[in-house]
Parts: C-alpha cells; sequence; structure tokens
C-alpha cells in the first residue's frame, strides 16, 4: 500500500517507530538492554512496511521496548508515541 491506499494507523506507526529509532540512535548514553529496543524497533518498521502488522507481535515488541528503555527519561516522549501508534491498532483482548 502507498500513497491513499495506506492504512493511517500504519503511517502512524511508522512515523512514530522512525522518530524513536532516530531519537535511540541519538542518545549518547548506553544501558544494557539498548540492543533489545533497536531490534524491536527494527521489526516494528519491518511490519509497519509490510502492511497491517499483527496485534499481539505489536503489543509484545512494544513491551520489550518500554522494559528496555522505560527508564531513559530522554526517550519518553517517543515510547509513548509509539505506544499510542500501537494502541490505534485496537485493545487487547479481555481475558
Amino acid at each position: 500500500m502507498t500513497g491513499m491506499d495506506e492504512d493511517p494507523r500504519v503511517a502512524e506507526l511508522r512515523s512514530a517507530v522512525s522518530r524513536l529509532r532516530r531519537e535511540l540512535a541519538a542518545h549518547p548514553a548506553e544501558f544494557p538492554d539498548r540492543g533489545i529496543a533497536e531490534d524491536e524497533l527494527a521489526a516494528l518498521a519491518a511490519m509497519a512496511v509490510s502492511g497491517i502488522p499483527e496485534v499481539p507481535r505489536l503489543r509484545r515488541s512494544l513491551l520489550l521496548i518500554a522494559g528496555s528503555i522505560g527508564s531513559v527519561s530522554a526517550l519518553s516522549r517517543g515510547l509513548a508515541e509509539v505506544r499510542t501508534a500501537v494502541e490505534l491498532f485496537g485493545e487487547p483482548p479481555r481475558r
């Protein structure tokens, strides 16, 4: 899908992931789980390129990213934007 055929949720996800990837790349501090965050952001970017991603996989990636960079306050806004973009795909099923 490209242009006008693109799902706006996917466009928002791609944009939010791209911003957070740039912010993470520019962040000078190393932290133990940085590689996990980079890998999961790459996975989210790939899902956004391929079309409508699987919601459970989106949520799993979001949890891993949040767990790995959640304590880095400089990245909190970008993380919140990715979370908002993931939430556009719907609520998780109730148990």
